[in-house]
């Protein structure tokens, strides 16, 4: 049986992690209804708002904004976030197999290395999956992009306003203004190369998670135990905690913490510039966050992201506190290589602005 499993694995390829995560993902994404299309007046009145919002950013960065928008199904945007994290995880998986290349039983460290990256791929797509069942967009986590396509998960959409009896168009343009302001920031090269910097720190320190796993597969094997394993592969996980926060971490959730910040707020404004005070949105929109948003609270784990770790409040606290003293349009360093606010600036805004203002790059 060990050498048929060995055998099986090794013809697998080098990206049957990723395979893995795809059927997992598109599996659990397309939930008891089936993912259905979203009605045609739904995606009308989305790509009837784009242009409106387009003009709105375009004010506030002084740059041009295409309005186009893919409106989505569930599995569609469960895809499209796969596509986005697979080059952001595979250099945690290549350092993870890397750990086990000096073991003093190679079949065995061979099969522990397959099995690991396979079984985390089974944990990407089970989270892939379930990000998808509330998230609008890809807004949701502020993570480089490798394009700049805006997509809307439509029903979702309809679902937040129809289970908070909310005005279509606001949410409709809150949900769409999060979605273009996201993928102009993210997508910008300055802004997605300072956050990958960032999460290849916090990647080798979440590696050493992986590895564990991964060793812990080896040691199994190597106690003669390889079917108690593949009955029960949850044991795997028993007594392995995930790491403490770190100055990597810390510098990622700062900068991960104002994005997010931003772009809600920047969101917020533009709703309100078209349709008035939006309180009762923006509390809705709270709650969800707090209580709905579980999938997507993993998705940003899996990056080392703490979505309600301690730089929630201070990153919301900067956004205001800088666009009440400097206007909003001072965040246009944030398209930037240098405009990521650092934790240490947190609780000092100015500390920010004046290393933005003043930087040869401004």
């Amino acid at each position: 049986m060990f050498n048929d499993l060995f055998a099986m694995m090794s013809k697998a390829g080098p990206d049957a992690w990723y395979s893995n995560a795809q059927q997992m993902a598109l599996s659990v994404a397309r939930g008891d209804d089936g993912d259905p299309n979203p009605a045609p007046a739904e995606r009308q009145n989305l790509e009837e708002l784009a242009p409106l919002i387009a003009r709105h950013i375009e004010g506030i960065f002084a740059v041009q904004v295409e309005p186009h928008i893919e409106c989505v199904t569930r599995t569609q945007l469960t895809q499209a976030a796969l596509d986005q994290w697979k080059p952001l995880l595979e250099p945690g998986l290549a350092i993870s197999s890397q750990a086990l290349s000096n073991s003093d039983m190679p079949q065995i460290a061979a099969l522990a290395s397959t099995l690991g990256p396979l079984m985390i791929g089974f944990q990407m797509g089970s989270i892939a999956g379930h990000f998808s069942e509330q998230a609008w967009s890809l807004a949701t986590l502020p993570l480089p992009r490798i394009d700049g396509v805006r997509r809307i998960a439509v029903n979702n959409v309809v679902r937040f306003v129809d289970e908070w009896s909310l005005d279509h168009q606001a949410v409709f343009t809150f949900a769409l203004a999060q979605e273009m302001v996201a993928s102009l920031v993210l997508s910008r090269e300055g802004t997605s190369d300072a956050l990958r910097a960032l999460l290849v720190d916090t990647v080798r320190e979440s590696a050493a998670l992986q590895g564990g796993l991964i060793h812990r597969i080896q040691e199994m094997m190597q106690e003669g135990s390889p079917q108690e394993l593949m009955a029960n592969p949850e044991q795997m996980f028993e007594g392995m905690d995930a790491p403490e926060a770190t100055p990597a971490t810390d510098a990622l959730n700062a900068a991960a913490g104002v994005l997010s910040a931003f772009i809600a707020f920047t969101a917020l404004r533009i709703t309100e510039m078209m349709f008035g005070p939006s309180n009762t949105l923006a509390e809705a929109y709270r709650r969800h966050c707090l209580s709905d948003a579980q999938g997507e609270a993993a998705a940003s784990a899996l990056f080392g992201i703490a979505p309600r770790s301690h730089f929630h409040e201070p990153s919301n606290d900067f956004v205001a506190t800088i666009a009440e003293k400097h206007g909003i349009a001072t965040f246009d360093a944030l398209l930037r290589v240098d405009g990521l606010p650092l934790a240490s600036e947190l609780n000092d805004p100015e500390v920010w602005f004046e290393r933005v203002t003043n930087s040869p790059l401004a």
